[in-house]
């Protein structure tokens, strides 16, 4: 099924109680992004209701992701020679 629109939190419930839970197992681990959906305490009931467990990405930090800096300064350079 495809969601015509943005993602809240009764449709992300229904993802996980109608499409997630039922291929989860024991031990299994959901990674998930930040979104505020993703927070709700029913989804995090429903994923460890059956044993797994619901992990969160750390918040975006282009620190850490080194090539983003490279691609930065890729594209001033070439912004630069463009001119």
């Amino acid at each position: 099924q495809v969601i015509d629109g943005p993602i809240n939190g009764e449709w992300f419930e229904a993802y996980v109680a109608q499409v997630l839970v039922p291929t989860l197992k024991s031990g299994d681990v959901v990674i998930l992004d930040n979104l505020s959906s993703h927070k709700r305490p029913a989804a995090r009931e429903l994923i460890e209701a059956v044993g797994a467990t619901m992990m969160f990405l750390p918040p975006y930090i282009p620190d850490f992701n080194p090539i983003e800096n490279a691609f930065s300064k890729l594209k001033a350079l070439l912004r630069k020679a463009a001119e």
